[in-house]
């Protein structure tokens, strides 16, 4: 994906609406389990070993739930790029992992503004996010604190 972080005009938090999100989706490969426990050091057996899993409710290996919100991550990063936000992540708060998300599975994350503080530059977003059977798996908020680009050095000069 290519980004253009051109000199058109940023967003203010003063631009920004209720009601304006993103949702973007990822099928959930065996491969991302992986590859992210490697990253985070979760090798627990919930995540890799099949066997041992196929004794339990779930009967099959299932995400990390921080894989799981990591893609809730790339989710406010998408939407800064839509509505060209400088921010920073500020935080998540109520995240709760509703049903467990399969190997296979195909996701839904949706992030949408709902509300705004103007006198802390933040907005705060619902995440809601969905298995390809319509099911919510983690829901909670995310809160996007606004940052201004400052001019280079050699600008102020």
């Amino acid at each position: 994906m290519i980004v253009d972080f051109d000199d058109s005009p940023r967003s203010t938090i003063h631009d920004l609406k209720i009601g304006d999100s993103i949702a973007i989706e990822k099928t959930i490969s065996e491969s991302d389990v992986y590859l992210f426990a490697g990253i985070c050091g979760d090798f627990s057996p919930n995540h890799i070993n099949e066997r041992y899993m196929g004794k339990t409710r779930f009967r099959t290996r299932i995400a990390q739930g921080a894989l799981v919100v990591g893609f809730t991550s790339a989710a406010a990063a998408m939407f800064g790029i839509k509505y060209r936000v400088d921010g920073v992540s500020a935080g998540y708060d109520r995240i709760r992992f509703v049903a467990p998300v399969f190997f296979g599975d195909t996701i839904l994350i949706r992030y949408e503004v709902v509300r705004i503080d103007l006198d802390r530059d933040r907005a705060y977003a619902s995440l809601k996010v969905t298995n390809q059977r319509d099911e919510v798996v983690l829901v909670g908020e995310h809160v996007l604190r606004f940052v201004a680009l400052e001019e280079p050095l050699e600008a102020q000069a």
